[in-house]
């Protein structure tokens, strides 16, 4: 292992990771009490109909079979046929991703174009009064939680200022302009509280940077002070906070299936809820899958992404 390829060390730890995650899925919808055909059916349903729903599911082989063959549909890209809507898992899901995904990447393309130059800005104003105006903004973006801000939003740029529409979704096909425009607000109440994370950390690793010897050092050689916050302190302070953002956007993903209900987007949300209302097993499995495996790839992601900034980090 020591001798092994970063890159190689790295994407050996993803597939192991998603293995491991499949493992958990589908222990966990295997470990709970009673039998999935009879709470899906519930307490009136005939001996007959639950036998029937067991054979369609599956629950009624040895658990080894049941998950070999669970893993093998999902190697081949299988994940099921959902209960509700009668129809391929991987269909729904695949016509309910783009939202999410846009929403979520929207939302982090926010959270990183304003929350690095505002924890620059912190950083090299501290103790002014942009330095405590700053502060002052990322407590309360702490303190109100998504959904509360997606409500505020569209009372004052929906119903209010009317610059929007709410409660309307423009699909892609139809017009990107207006389907980004739909997604704005949503994906703004998701960045602000990343946003007030990603500036106060990196004013903290930002000023920690300051006052190490190689700052002093690059000072005493007459380095200009943009130069030194922009060549040398900002490079190495990117490193955790960019852990932090890959770290987040499982959140943002979390936090997309709520503000999607707020702002009544058809992503993931209303699928997920949906199929826990109905419980649709195979869909609700489906759906934590993908997300789980879409957190481990933007991960996956950051890892590699250290090399980018210092070709001198090695994991040991």
């Amino acid at each position: 292992m020591p001798n092994m390829n970063y890159y190689t060390r790295r994407t050996l730890t993803l597939f192991l990771t998603m293995l491991f995650v499949v493992i958990l899925t589908f222990s966990v919808f295997r470990i709970i009490p009673g039998n999935p055909a009879l709470t899906i059916l519930g307490v009136e349903a005939t001996d007959e109909q639950i036998a029937m729903l067991a054979a369609k599911l599956g629950t009624d082989r040895p658990l080894f079979d049941q998950f070999i063959d669970w893993i093998s549909g999902i190697a081949l890209l299988d994940f099921g046929e959902s209960l509700r809507f009668s129809e391929p898992v991987l269909e729904l899901i695949g016509a309910r991703l783009p939202v999410t995904i846009t929403l979520a990447v929207l939302a982090m393309t926010i959270t990183v174009g304003i929350g690095i130059p505002l924890g620059i800005l912190a950083a090299r104003t501290k103790g002014k009064a942009i330095d405590m105006a700053v502060s002052i903004g990322t407590q309360i973006g702490l303190a109100v939680p998504s959904f509360w801000m997606g409500i505020i939003l569209i009372l004052i740029f929906g119903l209010s200022l009317k610059w929007v529409t709410v409660s309307t979704y423009i699909p892609w096909s139809e017009s990107p302009l207006l389907a980004l425009r739909s997604l704005l607000l949503p994906a703004i109440a998701l960045a602000i509280p990343q946003i007030a994370i990603v500036v106060r950390y990196l004013r903290t690793t930002m000023l920690e940077q300051l006052n190490l010897d190689y700052v002093r050092t690059a000072r005493s050689k007459g380095l200009p002070e943009k130069s030194i916050h922009y060549r040398h302190v900002l490079k190495n302070a990117l490193l955790p906070v960019i852990t932090i953002i890959g770290i987040h956007f499982g959140e943002l993903l979390a936090g997309s299936l709520v503000i999607e209900q707020v702002f009544t987007l058809p992503g993931f949300g209303s699928l997920l809820i949906t199929a826990i209302g109905n419980r649709d097993y195979p869909l609700v499995q489906g759906l934590v899958l993908i997300i789980a495996f879409t957190v481990i790839m933007i991960n996956f992601i950051v890892d590699l992404s250290y090399r980018w900034l210092d070709p001198q980090i090695r994991l040991k």
